[in-house]
């Protein structure tokens, strides 16, 4: 008897489509964010080592830079709708090559990312445990299990994890909306709102505004994602503007606001002795846990310990499913291998999961065996690599925007296609410049430390040209709007 052919393929290759909406993406874009670990956990920084009171404006000046950016970012997702986003973005206009190097940055990048959250997130859980069990377990030990619970839930369908970050993401930002909506009702601290204090071109030059910026644009990581669910959302052409230019406005106006909140709690003149002393003792998270406790009551503090874990599982968990779209679509294009593009019945890419959650523990593991610190190694150095490489993704996007409407002439809009893209390159080289000025402050080490860093990136970033080059090319239907990926395969413009 002639066996019949399975109706069910025993490897897909397929993401699931009309998964994700607007809301969706918006999700899960707020939830790598992880916006009270970026509020409670990094906002002293700028506030004490940088300009103080103009810590605020920083926010809004960083999502100016972001929002000329999404212009072009958004023009080229409209031909390119991709998994792979930077590397299907890059090398549409760049070449393969210039591509595979931005996939491999990128992957860096959120890995990085990811792992400084990993390690935060073990010291927050170990804290917690103790105090309300008396278990006294360490930090790796709830890393591991977390890593782990985060690959179960990555091999559920998308809308399951929609569900679940927008359920942690409303009840971490409700806490600090509501203290901020408050102090801005009752009037502010002891020099009231004062708007001059935080949003002047003199208060925001004042001091280091450098380390301000740098830490700023480090809140602001993540929002492109919404190209990594390009495959999977509800008519692409629309959902993925509408879910980045959402998104990179809340982001920024969120952290504008409550930073400002917390500016005018102290007072724009006082506020960088506190949070630089509370630097110093070590207690970092309580320039914002003071204010929001004497505001809202003594509730408030064990509640925002509790929220800061899952603000940091969600956004562990956003990174994880991010991380596995570019694995799945470089699996896919051929650059890395192509077992990582089969997905599960669920449409989730479970063999780049796999691959995810092991290089999360590769990651977080030496830092365990050598007893270091993860606050001041894990997280510091995590974050310190991540925004370098977003910055080197920014800007071979935006010169890709540039190069491939000019060949291919599907968008003729100056303003969408070169204006836009040239004004954000210009913005992109100054933050990196000041980012590069500020690292060993950004990382909390030592210069031999700092250059080892910023070797990796730029290592990274050449290993995948390399790949590029060696690695055959892409199948038949990784094309774009019918365009191949390879600029070299590009009808010139008429």
């Amino acid at each position: 008897m002639t066996q019949q052919p399975s109706s069910s393929p025993p490897h897909r290759s397929h993401l699931r489509q009309g998964a994700v909406g607007v809301a969706g993406m918006v999700f899960f874009i707020l939830s790598a964010q992880a916006p009270l670990t970026g509020v409670a956990g990094t906002l002293p920084v700028p506030l004490g080592l940088g300009n103080g009171g103009g810590a605020p404006g920083a926010y809004l000046l960083v999502g100016a830079m972001i929002a000329f950016f999404s212009v072009g970012f958004i023009a080229m997702s409209r031909h390119v709708t991709d998994a792979g986003a930077f590397y299907a973005y890059v090398t549409s206009g760049l070449g393969r090559p210039l591509g595979a190097g931005a996939s491999q940055v990128a992957v860096l990048c959120y890995s990085a990312t990811q792992a400084a959250l990993y390690g935060l997130y073990g010291v927050v859980v170990q804290g917690i445990v103790e105090r309300y069990t008396g278990l006294d377990l360490p930090w790796w030990f709830w890393t591991v299990a977390t890593i782990c619970l985060v690959q179960g839930l990555g091999i559920l369908n998308i809308e399951f994890g929609a569900k679940l970050l927008a359920v942690l993401v409303v009840a971490e930002t409700s806490l600090l909306l509501v203290f901020a909506c408050w102090e801005l009702l009752s009037g502010g601290g002891p020099r009231g709102l004062d708007l001059a204090g935080s949003f002047t071109p003199s208060s925001f030059f004042s001091g280091a505004p450098g380390v301000a910026l740098t830490f700023a644009i480090g809140c602001v990581l993540g929002f492109e994602s919404t190209a990594l669910y390009a495959r999977e959302a509800r008519d692409p052409a629309r959902t993925v503007p509408r879910a980045t230019y959402l998104a990179v406005g809340l982001i920024s106006v969120f952290f504008a606001f409550v930073s400002w909140m917390i500016v005018s709690f102290y007072g724009a003149d006082r506020v960088g002795a506190v949070a630089l002393e509370a630097l110093r003792t070590g207690d970092a998270t309580a320039v914002v846990l003071t204010p929001v406790t004497q505001t809202l009551g003594s509730w408030a503090t064990d509640t925002m310990q509790i929220l800061l874990a899952t603000s940091l599982l969600a956004g562990v968990l956003a990174f994880h499913n991010g991380i596995n779209r570019y694995f799945h679509s470089l699996g896919g294009a051929g650059v890395l291998p192509r077992r990582l593009s089969r997905t599960n019945r669920q449409g989730a890419p479970y063999a780049a999961g796999l691959l995810q959650s092991v290089l999360a523990l590769l990651l977080t593991v030496p830092f365990a065996l050598s007893g270091a610190d993860p606050v001041l190694t894990l997280l510091t150095w995590g974050g310190g690599v991540s925004v370098l490489a977003l910055m080197l993704l920014y800007l071979l996007t935006s010169l890709s925007v540039i190069v491939f409407f000019r060949r291919t002439g599907l968008d003729r809009r100056r303003w969408n296609t070169l204006i836009a893209p040239l004004v954000s390159i210009a913005l992109l080289l100054g933050a990196t410049s000041l980012a590069l000025y500020n690292f060993t402050t950004l990382i909390s080490a030592s210069p031999a430390v700092a250059l080892v860093l910023e070797l990796t990136v730029v290592g990274v970033f050449a290993g995948g040209v390399v790949l590029g080059r060696l690695r055959p090319s892409g199948p038949p239907d990784d094309a774009v709007d019918g365009v191949p990926g390879d600029p070299a395969d590009v009808p010139a413009s008429a």
